[in-house]
């Protein structure tokens, strides 16, 4: 057992700090499918950690390679500079993209990946002689990470309220909840193509000529896992075709085998210009993000001279060995597990087995796509958000990890669960709604 002394010097990130305090919930350890609690219980982890575990916890290739790489190259700079990973990893990733990706930038987080995108897209259409083209358009209730880009553009009214005016020159399109219709889907909606024309309405009220980008997430799961309508993202692709507007998916969650394939762009047959990631790109063991840019993008700013910098902008860990490393280990951990085609595997069994709670207390919708799930629950009388943070409690208590937002249960387990563990998961949710009020 761990012994904690302390613990009001860290202001922690995302949470209530006062009342976690109060009853702290702290992880001492990982394997496999489980976390080990301070108390010594071990916790069936129901959301990879935070998205991002897709591997589990623990493997001992990708922890051999970064104890290998440490001993080695601890840190290399990628300003001017470089070191062989970095360009094996960029290879690697680019072979796994959709055809027509080319380059890579790295960063540290989900929320780098998407400001360095946002910037690059800028920076595309001021090379192409369109410097007009500034704006930058996201959806409600996106999220895009914590940085002003992504939070300017992100449409999570709680990340947004604190902060003031964000960037200038931003729009969003509507949300594509539509639960009137769409409740208990399994799968993508069957309603809701149409909320794709709200681009053309931003597009007449701004001009086409105005417009940067387009950044959605292909599903927006931190809001509560909102799946796209069949044909949505299609109709984004053309109506950014139609104008000359980037389009940018943000796959930071659902990248690497979440649904199933190695990106969302895949199994929904949609090809965005820049794709961002983070999370499965390193099994989470490292904390690294990566930009993926279709050809053309990156030419286009090679118009001055040899010597010129294309893009003024980087960071001191972009492509760090350590990263490079665990990322290069956990991709051929995929691949040789076979993980994006087992998710794949488990999804009837994983849709079936959440979908059968839709008669337990308090549940008002259930929705699934890939291994990623979401059990929304009635929110209590003038107190929003307390049921499932209760439920989330409860579980942990029992034993299962999962994640609420808002009143919403979210859930997103290791690609290597089996299916006794599902059930599991499903079965301490239902205990637990049934003890909730």
């Amino acid at each position: 057992m761990t012994a904690v002394n302390d613990l009001s010097q860290f202001w922690m990130p995302f949470t209530a700090n006062r009342q976690y305090k109060a009853s702290p919930r702290l992880l001492v350890g990982a394997q496999g499918m489980y976390f080990r609690s301070h108390d010594g219980r071990e916790v069936l982890d129901g959301t990879a950690g935070l998205w991002c575990s897709n591997a589990g916890h623990g493997d001992p290739r990708i922890v051999g390679a970064i104890q290998r790489q440490a001993a080695t190259l601890d840190f290399a700079p990628t300003f001017q500079m470089g070191h062989p990973l970095a360009f094996e990893l960029s290879s690697r990733l680019t072979q796994l993209a959709p055809e027509g990706f080319e380059k890579v930038f790295f960063t540290n987080s989900g929320s780098e990946s998407v400001d360095t995108a946002l910037k690059i897209a800028l920076a595309y259409h001021r090379a192409c002689g369109n410097g007009t083209r500034t704006r930058l358009l996201g959806r409600e209730r996106g999220y895009h990470g914590v940085g002003f880009g992504g939070i300017s553009v992100g449409g999570i009214v709680g990340n947004r309220k604190q902060f003031g005016a964000m960037i200038a020159g931003v729009d969003h399109l509507r949300h594509t909840h539509d639960p009137a219709r769409n409740a208990f889907t399994r799968g993508q909606p069957a309603y809701g193509v149409e909320l794709a024309e709200d681009l053309e309405r931003l597009v007449a009220l701004h001009d086409a000529s105005t417009i940067a980008a387009v950044i959605v997430e292909p599903i927006a799961c931190s809001t509560g896992v909102l799946v796209p309508p069949v044909g949505y993202l299609q109709r984004l692709r053309e109506i950014c075709d139609k104008h000359g507007i980037l389009l940018i998916f943000d796959e930071v969650i659902t990248a690497f085998g979440r649904v199933g394939a190695a990106f969302a762009a895949e199994r929904f047959g949609v090809t965005p210009d820049i794709i961002t990631t983070a999370k499965g790109v390193t099994n989470g063991a490292v904390p690294m993000g990566a930009v993926l840019i279709r050809g053309g993008i990156y030419e286009a700013m090679c118009d001055g001279p040899e010597n010129a910098i294309e893009l003024a902008h980087g960071y001191t860990y972009s492509g760090h060995p350590l990263a490079c490393a665990a990322g290069i280990a956990t991709l051929d951990v995929y691949r040789d597990d076979q993980l994006f085609e087992r998710s794949r595997g488990l999804e009837p069994l994983w849709e079936a087995t959440l979908h059968a709670l839709r008669d337990a207390p308090h549940v008002v919708d259930i929705r699934n796509f890939g291994l990623i799930g979401a059990i929304e629950l009635a929110p209590r009388p003038g107190a929003p958000g307390t049921r499932a943070y209760d439920v989330f409690k409860a579980c942990y208590e029992a034993g299962v990890l999962v994640r609420v937002t808002g009143d919403t249960i979210a859930l997103s387990p290791p690609l290597i669960v089996e299916p006794a563990q599902i059930e599991r998961i499903a079965d301490t949710i239902r205990t637990e709604l049934s003890h909730a009020d």
